[in-house]
């Protein structure tokens, strides 16, 4: 009779452990720094630090995935059965002297698992964040005189349902060994996850602060959907350039391969649903295909970069919210610098790593922008409900 379990739980047991005590330093924190200050208050502190850890982590994976580390572990949740690279050792030592520039090494593995501990420790910090929301809450519910505007434990509990969804797109990347479009939405649910934290950070604010956001003109608050929706494209074009390894399809600028319009092949650039380097039926990639993934990517952000400079135009209008306009002007920059840099000198980490955390600090500062201005119409009816609300107090 075979004693042995069906599945061996110890490497997510430690994986776990790891994580809970990475988090409980940011607690500890958090705790000492907001001591005696509202629910609002201490929920708005640990958003914020949650919110930063996640953005470190989103450049962490950028760094992961940059340095051909995604398969350094190719096991999930461990490293070939274990919980950390040391009891894996002799394993990746046998990967490594069988294919030394292969995707397994000791340091590559390391990378790999000090990403999914540090993942952890976030995943259990958004999971503190939504029990004490609705702690928070019910508390509020159950006092006589609660002065605070209650709060909302709805994005709390989305986020947390959100980042376990990332939990299993993180392992999908592994066990599916770097599945483009599997890399692709990894890369877009850490910008949605961090637009998440972003909304609860700003509302905790708000509700501490006892303020609305800013009424801007309709036509404004369009154009920054508008520009919002482009930048989601532009990230998952750009997470498709990555993931397929196109950033060095074309090495020049403003041409590509000496031309205004290369040879491309559309149709096997974004087939999504096939293995890394792989076009339909199995056969290797054309080089077409990767100019075709590159240039797309580049002609979409010559329109997110007018698009930007046109809303920080705009914004520049009204006075609240002229500090994300000096944001989005200084990130759209940086990212102007910093493909511009991976193309002309041959994709350096640091520039791939920064383009990354750019494109995600301006989904930040543009759901930033969002939460904290609204529409005409809806301003107006929202000051009516807070004139009503202060007669009925009278």
């Amino acid at each position: 009779m075979d004693t042995n379990s069906l599945y061996d739980l110890t490497p997510i047991a430690w994986l776990l452990a790891v994580g809970v005590l990475l988090a409980l330093g940011p607690l500890l924190w958090v705790w000492r720094r907001s001591a005696g200050h509202g629910a609002a208050r201490r929920l708005h502190v640990l958003t914020v630090l949650t919110l930063f850890l996640t953005f470190d982590l989103t450049l962490f994976g950028a760094f992961t995935r940059l340095t051909d580390s995604g398969l350094g572990c190719p096991d999930w949740p461990g490293c070939y059965g274990n919980a950390s690279p040391i009891g894996a050792r002799h394993d990746i030592a046998t990967a490594q002297a069988a294919q030394p520039t292969g995707p397994v090494t000791h340091s590559k593995a390391w990378v790999e698992m000090v990403h999914r501990y540090l993942a952890t420790g976030v995943g259990f910090l958004i999971l503190v964040l939504a029990v004490s929301t609705w702690v928070a809450r019910r508390n509020q519910r159950h006092a006589e005189h609660a002065r605070e505007k209650p709060l909302s434990a709805w994005w709390p509990a989305a986020t947390l349902v959100w980042v376990c969804l990332q939990g299993a797109f993180g392992a999908l990347t592994v066990t599916w060994k770097l599945y483009p479009a599997i890399v692709t939405l990894h890369l877009l649910g850490a910008v949605v996850l961090l637009a998440l934290l972003c909304i609860q950070a700003v509302r905790y604010r708000q509700a501490a602060a006892e303020r609305l956001p800013t009424a801007i003109p309709s036509a404004l608050r369009t154009l920054l959907i508008v520009v919002t929706v482009l930048l989601l494209l532009q990230i998952a074009l750009g997470g498709w350039v990555s993931t397929n390894y196109a950033v060095l399809a074309c090495t020049q600028f403003p041409t590509c391969q000496g031309s205004w319009w290369p040879p491309m092949n559309f149709a096997q650039g974004f087939h999504i649903w096939r293995s890394l380097g792989e076009g339909a039926g199995g056969a290797p990639i054309d080089f077409t295909a990767l100019t075709a993934i590159h240039y797309v990517h580049r002609l979409m952000a010559y329109l997110v970069f007018v698009a930007i400079g046109l809303l920080v135009w705009q914004l520049r209008r009204v006075a609240p919210l002229r500090p994300q306009a000096r944001w989005l002007a200084g990130l759209a920059l940086l990212q102007l610098a910093t493909g511009l840099g991976n193309a002309l000198l041959g994709w350096p980490l640091v520039a791939a790593v920064l383009h990354t955390g750019g494109a995600a600090a301006l989904a930040v500062v543009l759901t930033w922008t969002l939460c904290e201005s609204r529409g005409a119409r809806s301003a107006v009816s929202a000051a009516a409900q807070e004139r009503r609300r202060g007669m009925e107090a009278a």
